[in-house]
């Protein structure tokens, strides 16, 4: 199945479509359309390929030729994720900052990284590590000073790096001065939240005004004697919701953008953007409605999966929220040229994820998250599933926008523990080389994987929700969040304290950046290979195809101007012999460039391409020889 003319920046002249067109197995995809503006072929059960509904894409192709367009900073970057508190200790209080982040920049700078997005660093009790934000326009104790920031800033320029902020604009805090002064009775601050009554029952007893829960279990409705009222909070107690039907909320918050922005910072990635708004309750007699249960076989009550959110989460307002806040990043790219990027974290349907990316008529985010590569797959998954995750996105997405690839974050399960340490070489060779923006969480480049964190040193509201010594592991993120691991010493490198705000994962002797470093061969050294060659023009400008060879090997082809690589990976631990003409570009011979650590392969190996063998989760970078 071809798919390589839905991507941006992908165009091709009428005979190339042709030729590929006489490949395509056209059965069982069951949808056709586009926004108006975007056409896009998804494929039609049953539908011969010489059937004439293929003129019109011919046409449409045809009219979008167009060859290496100027490309803007953010598009072919590596976004590189720090959470702040485990990136490095400068003070030796056991908590990463600031000051440890400046001090590592000239790593990033090696990797191949270009921007590297920051985990909320602003003002917070810390309830829930830094999106509880008590003042967003200061920097919290814990990681330094303003001051602090703006030698971060410096530093970053002089090595060319963008920051990127996190924005938590859903909730605050509910130890913020707009809090405290709500519940004082302060008109202006009580209609930054979203207050509710209760409801009595026949014996008298005060109940939440509706059965929403929070997304961190049990009711997202919590009572305060000052005002005699619920506000409700789709997190943690702590994270009260944001009223954005307030006008002056949302003045407030673009204000808080402008002032980062003010600072230099080159965007943000908006965080839990979904839960922005909930329905408009003067729709419903003035009262929330009840949602209804969400079928799932959920039989726990207070879990967030049993009920259907269909009043929390995705309201139509949410759209027309981000795309004001466009706006806002437009009005700096209109002063001085450079694009502010706007990343937006959505887990949702490919039909509401593509909305953000705006509307045909206004823009919205430049990067709607991808998490196909988190959700949808993991080292169970055959090669068909891989491909269908990854076509999914490519094939939904407006032909104009650009595709994003995350595998790993602050929230989900490392890729050395989701498939298996054998593979965390072939997932970055997909993060960093399929056609798209790449996303890198902090340690994936290394293989780290998730810290083992007992019940009693558990500090993640979601897990401490569960109120379950035995099975809390489930919900807590902190095994994911755990010191990066520089190097053999005390802490893993990371902190001088005796004791850190998590432990170090076990492991961290043989597994760090130092070892990798001076290693022959290691994750970061494929890893810093891949970013190299993600430079080169057939990664930057080239078109894609990609096939599952058997159920367990996926490959993909990237090619322009007449050079061409395949990058080839075995998802599951047999050998196979592999024919990969296949690939319109593929001749007799292909040379190794980059290769798994575990391959027996070397670079510049040169391949029989009808007869290649590729080893149990062998990965390989392979370039066609002219």
């Amino acid at each position: 199945m071809i798919n390589w003319f839905l991507i941006p920046d992908v165009w091709y002249k009428i005979d190339d479509v042709k030729r590929e067109l006489k490949k395509i197995d056209v059965t069982g995809w069951e949808h056709l359309g586009s926004k108006i503006g975007h056409p896009i072929l998804l494929w039609m059960s049953q539908v011969e390929i010489r059937s004439l509904f293929l003129l019109p894409i011919l046409f449409l192709c045809a009219l979008g030729a167009k060859q290496d367009r100027e490309i803007d900073w953010w598009e072919t970057t590596i976004f590189y994720q720090i959470y702040p508190r485990s990136f490095m200790d400068s003070d030796g209080d056991g908590i990463g900052d600031l000051n440890g982040i400046t001090s590592k920049l000239e790593y990033l700078k090696e990797l191949g990284v270009g921007a590297t997005w920051l985990s909320p660093m602003f003002q917070s009790p810390m309830y829930d590590f830094g999106y509880d934000i008590s003042d967003f326009y200061a920097i919290n104790d814990e990681y330094g000073t303003m001051e602090d920031f703006d030698k971060l800033m410096s530093k970053a320029n002089e090595l060319d790096i963008k920051i990127v902020l996190d924005f938590v604009p859903n909730h605050g805090s509910n130890e913020s001065v707009w809090f405290e002064e709500a519940l004082k009775g302060n008109e202006k601050y009580y209609d930054y939240f979203m207050w509710d009554d209760g409801v009595v029952d026949e014996n008298g007893t005060l109940h939440p005004p509706n059965n929403w829960n929070s997304v961190f279990r049990k009711s997202a409705w919590e009572y305060r004697e000052e005002v005699g009222k619920y506000y409700l909070h789709q997190f943690a107690i702590g994270q009260p919701d944001i009223n954005y039907r307030n006008p002056e909320v949302v003045e407030e918050m673009k204000n808080v953008l402008r002032f980062w922005l003010d600072k230099g910072v080159a965007g943000f990635r908006v965080d839990a953007v979904a839960h922005l708004f909930e329905v408009d309750k003067e729709k419903f007699g003035g009262k929330y409605p009840d949602e209804p249960l969400s079928g799932n076989n959920v039989d726990d009550p207070e879990s967030h999966n049993y009920l259907s959110h269909i009043y929390t989460i995705d309201q139509e307002e949410t759209y027309e929220m981000v795309y004001q806040w466009r706006e806002v990043f437009d009005e700096y790219k209109d002063k001085d040229g450079m694009t502010r990027v706007m990343m937006t974290e959505v887990y949702a349907s490919p039909e509401i994820t593509m909305r953000y990316y705006g509307d045909g008529v206004r823009e919205g985010a430049q990067m709607p998250f991808n998490f196909n590569l988190i959700t949808d797959v993991d080292g169970t998954s055959s090669a068909a599933e891989i491909k269908y995750a990854l076509d999914k996105f490519l094939t939904f997405k407006p032909v104009d926008k650009l595709a994003n690839w995350v595998a790993g974050n602050h929230d989900n399960n490392r890729v050395a523990s989701r498939f298996g340490p054998e593979l965390v070489d072939g997932v970055n060779m997909l993060v960093l080389l399929l056609p798209g923006v790449a996303v890198t969480y902090m340690g994936e480049e290394i293989g780290m994987v998730d810290g083992y964190i007992s019940w009693e040193e558990t500090v993640d509201p979601r897990g401490c929700n569960t109120d379950d010594p035995i099975n809390y592991w489930i919900e807590s993120r902190d095994p994911e969040r755990t010191p990066f691991q520089w190097n053999a010493e005390k802490n893993a490198g990371f902190s001088s304290a005796d004791k850190t705000w998590l432990p170090v994962a076990e492991g961290y002797e043989t597994l760090n950046v130092e070892v990798q470093k001076a290693a022959q061969t290691s994750h970061l050294n494929v890893y810093k290979a891949l970013a190299q060659l993600r430079t080169e023009p057939a990664f930057r400008h080239g078109r894609y195809d990609s096939v599952a060879l058997n159920s367990d090997v996926f490959a993909f082809e990237r090619w322009h101007e007449g050079v061409s690589y395949v990058t080839v990976i075995n998802f599951k631990d047999k050998t196979y012999n592999l024919d990969l003409t296949y690939f319109e570009h593929v001749a007799e011979q292909l040379e190794v460039v980059i290769q798994s650590v575990h391959s027996p392969k070397n670079t510049g190996d040169i391949m029989d391409a009808e007869n290649i063998q590729i080893e149990a989760h062998e990965a390989l970078v392979l370039k066609v020889v002219q």
